[in-house]
């Protein structure tokens, strides 16, 4: 492995905590369990009491919140709450109405993930929220290799810079290339880091991903580009 502990597999080592408040407990324990796979460490509640409680034992990184639950609502929730954590609050909502939006975020919430989702989505961001709370206490924004800067905090690529125009699904796919520049990955692990989530045999959406993508790098004159590795993975290495 490089010795740049910055080129290391992104989030490969999670150690941080999730607060699950969610009333439906198919739900609660599908999205525990996700969590639990992507490294989190997950405490969950199915009624306010128990998320109270909960915070009187943990100080969690992230809280899910739901909205409707069946002794209070989450929008209140986050506003008892918010002046004694500096947790990220997503709440999780099948309200999706502009008036109810507005209230939730100007009441101490980040951001929201609408009901129906999928276990992806939510990890996705999940990890954008650890993602963007690291940076904020570092004054490293950016990550770069050859000509080539990510920008975390936009969520931007740019060669010698100019923008590349990439999808979220390709930016995710570049930061774990650039995080381990030069170092062989195999394609369970790209996809889990990437994605969220396990490949489960979705291989071939993750071909096409790559494939996009090392054309826009090639478009782009980038230094680096991707190189497949016969039955293992991808590599990203600088152009010979």
């Amino acid at each position: 492995m490089n010795n740049n502990s910055h080129f290391s597999i992104l989030n490969s080592q999670l150690q941080n905590t999730v607060l699950l408040v969610e009333d439906n407990k198919d739900l609660n324990d599908a999205n525990t369990q996700a969590l639990q796979m992507r490294g989190y460490t997950v405490f969950s509640a199915e009624t306010l009491a128990e998320a109270r409680a909960r915070l009187t034992q943990t100080q969690p990184d992230v809280i899910l919140l739901d909205v409707m639950l069946p002794d209070g609502n989450g929008f209140d929730f986050c506003e008892e709450i918010r002046g004694r954590t500096k947790a990220y609050i997503l709440f999780l909502t099948a309200k999706t109405s502009h008036e109810d939006m507005v209230r939730g975020l100007s009441g101490g919430g980040d951001n929201y993930i609408t009901k129906p989702f999928h276990a992806e989505e939510m990890i996705v961001k999940v990890d954008a929220a650890i993602r963007r709370m690291a940076l904020d206490k570092t004054p490293v924004k950016t990550l770069a290799v050859g000509n080539l800067t990510l920008d975390f905090i936009a969520g931007q690529a740019f060669v010698g810079g100019a923008e590349m125009i990439l999808t979220q699904r390709e930016f995710s796919l570049l930061l774990v290339f650039v995080r381990n520049a030069g170092e062989t990955i195999n394609t369970e692990d790209l996809y889990r880091n990437a994605w969220g989530a396990p490949m489960l045999g979705d291989k071939k959406a993750l071909q096409r991903r790559v494939s996009d993508l090392k054309s826009k790098l090639n478009q782009s004159q980038c230094s680096h580009e991707i190189i497949a590795v016969y039955g293992v993975g991808y590599q990203f290495a600088m152009r010979r």
